[in-house]
């Protein structure tokens, strides 16, 4: 067997492999997927029924907007960054109520380009959640519901990030904390 034969059945295994390890959440509205993080630091990140979403409801492709594990994603992202911005011995109690994301499908390009979400201004991301920050002690310091929007989004853009998908809604979250737990 050469070479080439040896990489592609190793990398094969490896899809297979991963694949199997992803089969329990097909998308992000399967009943069983979960609806928060696990437990873990001092952050707690929990969502609504991404079937209510905007990003679903109002798709122009149901079927690729469901589709991933972009929710969970999402909410680790914002524990992650939250996590290193939160002082110490307070904790932060979050809940998505909404994502839009950025872009938007347009299936009049035709089928080869029917799962592709284009990006444009005229579809900005939005995410709508509710939050709890509690202090050392337990009692509440901030809560609140925020609506973070960015109707710029494009204008900031930069090609740092743009390999990721998810960038225009992780930029509103980093925008968000900046402004909830500014830097010490």
């Amino acid at each position: 067997m050469n070479l080439r034969a040896v990489v592609c059945t190793a990398l094969l295994a490896v899809a297979a492999a991963s694949g199997a390890a992803d089969a329990r959440a097909r998308n992000v509205t399967d009943p069983d997927a979960p609806r928060s993080l696990p437990e873990q630091g001092p952050v707690s990140v929990r969502w609504t029924d991404p079937s209510r979403f905007s990003d679903i409801r109002h798709s122009r492709n149901r079927a690729a907007a469901v589709r991933g594990d972009w929710v969970r994603q999402i909410a680790e992202y914002l524990r992650e960054r939250a996590a290193r911005r939160l002082p110490p011995g307070q904790r932060l109690e979050v809940e998505i109520r909404d994502i839009k994301r950025a872009g938007e499908y347009e299936p009049w390009h035709g089928v080869a380009l029917q799962d592709t979400r284009f990006i444009r201004e005229i579809h900005p991301p939005r995410i709508d959640l509710y939050f709890r920050r509690l202090d050392a002690d337990g009692r509440v310091a901030a809560e609140g519901e925020r609506e973070l929007r960015d109707s710029g989004f494009m204008m900031g853009a930069d090609t740092v990030g743009a390999g990721d998908a998810l960038r225009f809604e992780k930029d509103l979250i980093d925008r968000w904390l900046g402004r909830e737990l500014p830097a010490p």
